[in-house]
C-alpha cells in the first residue's frame, strides 16, 4: 500500500489558501492567530497531533498550549474509556462560554471519540457551537477542512467509516527536536473483548517500508537520534503488503540507518512476538532493551473471554524465551483488573504472572465499561468495592517486583538521553536510559538531545538519581 502523493499536493495547496485567510486574520487583529491541540489518549493519538500543529504552523498560526487565549481550539479525542468521553464533553462545556463572550472562537473535533455514529449524532444535536468534527481516517484533509470550516457558515462533519489512504508527507510539528514518533502501521484486527480500538481507528494498514527508511533518514538529517515505530500492534506489520514483510526484517531495514542512536516501538501483542524478533532485538546495537508486553490477566479463563489468544503458559513461556536470550531486557506490561466474571482466584494467576515475570513496571487499569464492545454487553459486571481491593493487590505486586527491577542497576553507569530540564529539582536534567527507566542529574539546557554517560547513584522507586561520568 503506496502513500498516496497526489493528496499530499492537493492538501499542500490547501495550505496556501489557509495561509492567506490567515493573513487577512493577522492584519485585522494586528497579531497572528493562536490556536491550541489539546491531545487526550495513546501516543498515536500524539503523533498526529503534531501533524495538526504542523500544518497549523504552516498555515501561520502561532501554537500555544493555552486553550482560554486562543482563536482555535481543538481536541483530539480518545475513546478507549467512557470517562475518556466525558473529559471532551467537560471541556467543550468551558469552550461553550468562552465562545458566547468570543464570536470568532473556532472549535474542532477530531480524533477516535468522532468514529462513533452516537458521539457525532449527540455533537450535532445538543453542540452546535462546534465549527469542525473530523475522525482518524481523514486526519491527512486537515488543511482543507480547515479552509471549509473558514469559508463555510456551518458545522463542518467530515467522518469516514474507513480508508486505505495513507498520506504521511505533510507537515509535522515535532515536540522534541532529537526523538520522535514514526508510524508504521494503522488500524488493528485484534478485537479484545474489551477494546473498541479497531472500531475506530480501523483495519491493519501498513506503510511500504521504504517510505518509512524515507521518513527516519530525513529526521536523522534534521538531528533525530531517537525514533518510536508506532502501531496497535507493530508485530503483525507487513502482513498486507504487496510484498509481505516481517516487523523483524523492517527493523534490520532501519537499523541500518546511519546516524540513528535508537529505535523503539510500541505495542507488540505477546501471541504475534516471533522467535525472529527476539534474535533481532537480541543482536541489535540500536534497539532499545525495552520491551511492553500486555498481559491484561493471567487467568485462562478471563484471557479467553478477553479474546487476547494466548494463555498464562503462553505468556509465561515467551517472557522465559525473551529474557534468556536478552538478559538486560526491561519488561513492562498492561494489566487490566475487574474484568466482567473475575473472581479473586482470577487476580492470583494476575500477580503470580507479575511475581514470574518480574516486570520493570506495569500500567495497571480498573476496567471500564466500554459501550459497543462485547465486554459491555457482559452480565456478570465486577462489584466496585471488589475491584479496588483487588486493584490494590496487583498494584503492591507491580511495585514490588518493579522496586527490586529497578533498584538492581545501582552504582552501574549507563548511556541516557537527555530529554528536558527537570522542573522539580533546579540544577538538573532529566533523561531515559536504553531500558526506558528515568534518570535525573545535574546539568544544564545544553545537555538536551545528547546521549550521557550517568553513574546510577540512588534508585527511587521507578526513576533514578545519577551523576555524569
Amino acid at each position: 500500500m503506496s502513500e498516496n502523493k497526489e493528496e499530499s499536493l492537493l492538501q499542500y495547496e490547501y495550505i496556501d489558501k489557509v495561509k492567506q485567510i490567515v493573513q487577512k486574520m493577522t492584519e485585522e487583529k494586528g497579531r497572528k492567530p493562536v490556536a491550541c491541540v489539546t491531545t487526550f489518549g495513546c501516543q498515536m493519538n500524539a503523533k498526529d497531533s503534531e501533524k495538526l500543529c504542523g500544518i497549523l504552523e504552516d498555515c501561520g498560526f502561532i501554537i500555544s498550549e493555552d486553550e482560554k487565549h486562543a482563536d482555535f481550539v481543538i481536541f483530539n479525542t480518545c475513546t478507549v474509556r467512557d470517562n475518556a468521553n466525558q473529559k471532551v464533553y467537560g471541556h467543550l462545556g468551558i469552550m461553550h462560554h468562552m465562545k458566547k463572550s468570543n464570536k470568532d472562537l473556532k472549535i474542532a473535533l477530531c480524533g477516535c471519540m468522532m468514529q462513533e455514529n452516537t458521539v457525532v449524532d449527540n455533537l450535532k444535536k445538543n453542540y452546535r457551537y462546534v465549527d469542525l468534527i473530523f475522525g482518524t481516517h481523514n486526519i491527512f484533509k486537515f488543511a482543507q477542512l480547515l479552509y471549509r470550516m473558514y469559508t463555510e457558515d456551518q458545522m463542518v462533519v467530515d467522518v469516514w467509516e474507513s480508508t486505505d489512504e495513507i498520506v504521511e508527507d505533510l507537515p509535522s510539528a515535532r515536540k522534541y527536536s532529537f526523538k520522535s514518533g514514526i508510524n508504521i502501521m494503522f488500524g488493528c484486527n485484534n478485537f479484545c473483548s474489551y477494546c473498541i480500538v479497531p472500531y475506530v481507528r480501523g483495519r491493519e494498514r501498513s506503510r511500504k517500508p521504504e517510505e518509512i527508511v524515507a521518513e527516519i533518514e530525513n529526521l536523522v538529517k534534521d538531528g533525530v537520534v531517537e525514533v518510536m515505530l508506532l502501531g496497535q500492534n507493530v508485530n503483525s506489520y507487513g502482513k498486507n503488503l504487496d510484498n509481505p514483510m516481517t516487523f523483524a526484517q523492517l527493523l534490520r531495514e532501519i537499523e541500518k540507518i546511519e546516524g540513528l542512536e535508537r529505535i523503539r516501538f510500541m505495542t507488540s501483542h505477546p501471541k504475534d512476538l516471533s522467535d525472529e524478533l527476539i534474535e533481532v532485538m537480541a543482536d541489535s546495537r540500536k534497539i532499545c532493551r525495552h520491551l511492553h508486553l500486555p498481559l491484561q490477566s493471567g487467568s485462562d479463563r478471563i484471557l479467553k473471554a478477553m479474546n487476547r489468544r494466548y494463555t498464562k503458559e503462553d505468556y509465561l513461556k515467551l517472557v522465559d524465551k525473551i529474557r534468556n536470550r536478552i538478559p538486560d531486557i526491561a519488561l513492562t506490561t498492561d494489566i487490566i483488573v475487574g474484568f466482567p466474571g473475575e473472581t479473586k482466584e482470577d487476580i492470583d494467576e494476575t500477580i503470580d504472572v507479575i511475581k514470574k515475570s518480574a516486570y520493570d513496571n506495569a500500567f495497571t487499569f480498573i476496567y471500564s465499561k466500554r459501550t459497543g464492545t462485547p465486554a459491555a454487553a457482559m452480565d456478570n459486571q465486577c462489584d466496585e468495592s471488589f475491584v479496588k481491593e483487588q486493584f490494590e493487590r496487583v498494584l503492591n505486586a507491580v511495585q514490588e517486583t518493579a522496586r527490586k527491577k529497578v533498584g538492581s542497576l545501582e552504582g552501574s553507569v549507563a548511556e541516557v538521553l537527555v530529554e528536558e530540564i527537570n522542573e522539580h529539582e533546579e540544577g538538573y536534567v532529566t533523561g531515559r536510559m536504553s531500558n526506558n527507566t528515568m534518570v535525573h542529574f545535574k546539568g544544564d539546557s545544553s545537555l538536551i538531545g545528547k546521549l550521557v554517560n550517568v553513574k546510577l547513584l540512588e534508585a527511587k522507586n521507578f526513576y533514578y538519581f545519577g551523576e555524569e561520568v
